[in-house]
């Protein structure tokens, strides 16, 4: 059973994955929260698509003056450090990451994640209408507020997480 993890969540900006605009961190030390992180990222490239505007709020107006990626990761790495790292569908946070670090020509770690969404499919199969990180939650007894928040996502995944891992 995986006790000891960091649930990562980011949210672009755009299509272009390295366009986080923002990132929370949840991190679980023998099976309980001991910290969380929330930041906001100016992304790059810094615009905005509608549709992801519809789907997490954010704008110009919230990331402009925003730190870069490198400041905040600067924050997160010693939260995080020794960790694997847990995401819904973690191929697109763990992308997104990828991509920003080579945006940014940072040395990436080769962090392992673990993707709670494949294990929800093993561990559900059919049971779900579908496997989307809120009706997960709800299966796993977690009520998501708040949905598309980095950290309020972060928190669901690292209880889906600790319920399925």
């Amino acid at each position: 059973m995986l006790r000891d993890f960091a649930a990562i969540d980011f949210e672009t900006a755009n299509g272009n994955p390295c366009s986080v605009c923002s990132v929370g961190i949840v991190v679980v030390r023998n099976g309980i929260v001991t910290d969380t992180f929330y930041s906001l990222i100016q992304p790059e490239p810094n615009y905005y698509a509608w549709f992801c505007q519809q789907v997490h709020g954010l704008s110009h107006e919230d990331t402009d003056d925003a730190p870069v990626f490198p400041y905040v990761w600067r924050q997160i790495e010693p939260l995080i450090e020794g960790l694997p790292l847990v995401a819904h569908n973690s191929p697109f946070d763990e992308g997104c990451l990828k991509a920003v670090f080579r945006v940014y020509q940072m040395d990436y770690p080769d962090y392992k994640f673990y993707c709670t969404c494949r294990a929800s499919r093993r561990h559900f199969k059919r049971l779900l209408p579908n496997h989307q990180l809120h009706t997960v939650a709800a299966a796993c007894g977690y009520n998501l507020e708040n949905h598309h928040h980095a950290l309020a996502d972060a928190e669901a995944c690292a209880h889906i997480a600790l319920a399925l891992l």
